[in-house]
């Protein structure tokens, strides 16, 4: 039986292949991967047959039903002791299964995560997301996801994950968040502080400048009785929607923190504005100065690229 059942939910991105072989690639962990094709009409079947390991099965969906529900189809199958989930177009450094395995075990604890980077579409590492401690994970995630890469970075113990329950799937852009929430209620996770996990910034990325996300932020309200931190929120949303060229979005985003009362996202908008050169050394100007996050940036950019080389 494999250690970890790694979940990949895929819409067909060309970018599956490489997701796959960082899932292929973990040291020193057994894993078996699932895709589960939600309504790629057959892009993730050719992909699959063509990465041709007999570690990887693909579950079929014609239909288009979110992440949350193909992640579920995933777990319904995995025999794996843990659970891990992959994004189609995120990558994991090769030893972050091991070592967010290592960190769990050592802490007593059933879930885990680590820190992030971001990558372009040329897979230049642009900024880098250290985590935070657990017990301030347990502390703020009621009121904004402060897990970084969301579910590509997570991996659970396969009963903590069953007891919990599953991804909600009338949830789109929340529902990594909403999963995490329960699972810190039931115990604190373990955290690893090195970048393991890789974020692609592109142009088919969920916009988080959304009435659907307003909707789910009502819902997330109501379900645990919170305030979440929408300012952080529509913050957050603008600037990954800015690193990934979407000035318009951006500039939405933007609009949505001053109406929660983020004055001072008046001035962040004028970003926005400036010509694109400009804009760029304002975005390069902010990624990783303090805290060790250029070693970080550099020590992710190395398997980045030991990844690309196969």
């Amino acid at each position: 039986m494999p250690q970890v059942s790694v979940v990949v939910p895929t819409v067909g991105r060309p970018a599956l292949a490489l997701a796959l072989r960082s899932a292929l690639c973990q040291r020193g962990v057994d894993v078996e991967v699932i895709v589960v094709d939600d309504g790629s009409g057959g892009r993730a079947r050719k992909v699959v047959e063509r990465v041709s390991d007999p570690r990887v099965r693909l579950l079929g969906d014609d239909e288009r039903r979110g992440p949350g529900a193909a992640r579920n189809t995933g777990v319904g199958v995995a025999s794996g002791a843990w659970v891990a989930f992959l994004d189609d177009d995120d990558l994991w450094a090769p030893d972050k299964l091991a070592r967010q395995l290592d960190a769990a075990r050592a802490a007593g604890r059933d879930w885990v995560y680590a820190g992030a980077v971001e990558v372009d579409d040329r897979h230049r590492v642009l900024h880098v997301e250290p985590p935070i401690a657990p017990a301030e994970v347990v502390r703020q995630l009621p009121r904004r996801n402060v897990v970084p890469a969301g579910a590509s970075n997570v991996t659970v113990r396969a009963a903590a994950l069953a007891a919990t329950g599953p991804f909600d799937p009338s949830l789109r852009n929340t529902e990594d968040w909403d999963l995490f929430i329960r699972l810190a209620r039931r115990g604190p996770p373990a955290g690893v502080r090195a970048p393991l996990v890789a974020v692609r910034l592109h142009l088919e990325q969920a916009s988080l400048a959304t009435a659907r996300l307003l909707e789910e932020l009502d819902a997330l309200e109501r379900r645990y009785g919170v305030r979440v931190d929408r300012p952080a929120i529509h913050r957050g949303a603008a600037w990954a929607c800015l690193r990934a060229g979407r000035r318009r979005e951006a500039l939405a985003a933007y609009a949505h923190a001053v109406r929660a009362g983020d004055l001072g996202s008046v001035a962040r908008a004028v970003v926005t504005l400036l010509p694109g050169g400009a804009r760029e050394r304002v975005l390069r100007g902010r990624t990783d100065r303090a805290d060790g996050g250029a070693v970080d940036l550099l020590r992710a950019q190395a398997w980045v690229d030991e990844l690309l080389q196969g």
